[in-house]
């Protein structure tokens, strides 16, 4: 009988750990994407740069600030994939899907963020692309430009 109990509980702790493994599998496809871009573009979100990214900085403060809804466009080809990626996001390019509400080729999203500086990209249709409407803009450590919200 204790073979049989072993045996069970062998079967049982397998089955229980073969569920988990596929949706480990499917969710490190989905993150292994993330630090590649994040590690591309090193945010300076803040006016003094040892500080971190206001959006990665503090969490818990953020709960307290007021934040601004901040709406985000850029044209592009309709039908295209296009999305926003920035410092409050961790730079993942597929993480903030923008919208063609009209079907004429102006994507919109809105994000709600508290006071600070951020930088950001539109990624459209895989290439990441600088907000050619911004006024400010900021070298990143790949040699490109990012574009620069400054949300009061």
């Amino acid at each position: 009988m204790a073979t049989k109990k072993t045996t069970k509980t062998t079967t049982a702790k397998a089955t229980a750990k073969a569920a988990p493994a596929k949706k480990a599998t499917a969710a490190k496809s989905t993150v292994a994407k993330a630090p590649e871009t994040a590690d591309m573009f090193e945010c300076a979100c803040t006016e003094k740069p040892a500080k971190k990214c206001a959006a990665k900085a503090a969490p818990k403060a953020e709960k307290a600030e007021k934040k601004t809804r901040v709406t985000f466009s850029v044209r592009a080809e309709v039908g295209s994939k296009v999305f926003l990626a920035g410092c409050f996001n961790n730079w993942d390019p597929t993480a903030k899907q923008m919208e063609d509400k009209k079907g004429t080729g102006e994507f919109t999203c809105c994000i709600n963020l508290p006071k600070g500086k951020y930088e950001y990209k539109f990624v459209i249709d895989g290439v990441w692309v600088a907000d050619g409407e911004c006024p400010d803009w900021v070298q990143n450590d790949m040699g490109s430009m990012n574009s620069v919200k400054i949300v009061d």
